[in-house]
């Protein structure tokens, strides 16, 4: 493992504060930012421009897994990504994650300095399971229903976070099985995959049950329907909700917009503070004061 993938592992655990994960997506059919980074350079000036503003993960992705996107041949998807990776890695320490769902693209990723593999499919595409526990890294499991293309026809659940909840523990197993420690896992709950805005509310609201599995979880509602369904300021609404799910647990808010997320996250730490600074003397009302 690299010292950028042991230091993100170390944070993970045993960190006191939510980690912010800058999303880069190099794609041009991306939802909310599709096109705008898919140019080398574009690509590592957001990156530096999100460095600076905090980020403390970079998540690089070359397909978009938008409701109804198409997939993306595994020859196009590593040349969009292993160049900004591979940059990336002789210009910054942070950790940076390969978002995909592709073994060949785990192993290469891997192999070009990236710290942790963030997968919407759950390492349950061919090959991912043994690929992902050959590369040593961390590793977040998300749950979707369906497909991208179709995902967002028709989500159904009788229960949904216990259907959830089954489901990581399905997955866990299965990579407990094929080598890979649950000290290694992530797990996102995948907030508008194959989900209705109630069901996305439902799990937001219940996101501290998720707790109980012992692994990290990682949340990304930026700039999704949902927020646009409660309010037409998706800044506004997208920070209201990275501090709601910091309140309840999470560990890793995935966001496209950092510099406000980890100013949001500051102010709303102060407020959990066991103790906050007294003045160091009383105000007193001057003579006279309206």
């Amino acid at each position: 493992m690299s010292q950028a993938a042991s230091r993100l592992t170390r944070l993970l655990h045993e960190g006191k504060r939510p980690l912010v994960m800058g999303v880069l997506n190099v794609t041009p059919d991306s939802f909310s930012d599709g096109g705008k980074y898919l140019a080398l350079d574009k690509a590592l000036a957001q990156a530096s421009r999100m460095a600076e503003e905090g980020a403390d993960i970079l998540d690089i992705g070359g397909e978009s897994t938008r409701p109804g996107a198409a997939p993306v041949p595994v020859a196009e998807e590593l040349a969009r990504v292993l160049p900004v990776i591979k940059a990336l890695r002789q210009q910054t320490h942070l950790p940076l994650s390969i978002d995909t769902r592709k073994a060949e693209v785990m192993r290469q990723a891997a192999e070009a300095g990236a710290s942790l593999i963030n997968d919407v499919s759950a390492l349950e595409g061919e090959g991912a399971l043994q690929a992902a526990a050959a590369t040593g890294l961390p590793i977040c499991l998300m749950h979707k229903q369906g497909e991208p293309a179709s995902m967002q026809d028709r989500p159904e659940y009788k229960d949904v976070v216990a259907e959830i909840a089954a489901y990581f523990t399905q997955r866990i197993a299965a990579c407990e099985a094929a080598g890979i420690p649950k000290a290694r896992l992530l797990l996102d709950i995948g907030f508008g995959f194959g989900k209705t805005p109630a069901h996305n509310l439902c799990l937001l609201n219940r996101l501290h049950e998720f707790q109980r599995f012992g692994c990290p979880l990682l949340i990304g509602l930026s700039r999704k329907s949902t927020i646009a369904k409660l309010t037409p300021d998706l800044l506004s609404g997208s920070l209201a909700g990275a501090v709601a799910a910091a309140l309840k647990g999470a560990r890793v808010l995935r966001v496209h917009d950092v510099a406000p997320t980890v100013a949001a996250l500051r102010v709303a730490a102060a407020t959990q503070a066991e103790a906050l600074p007294a003045p160091a003397a009383p105000i007193k009302e001057q003579a006279g004061a309206a």
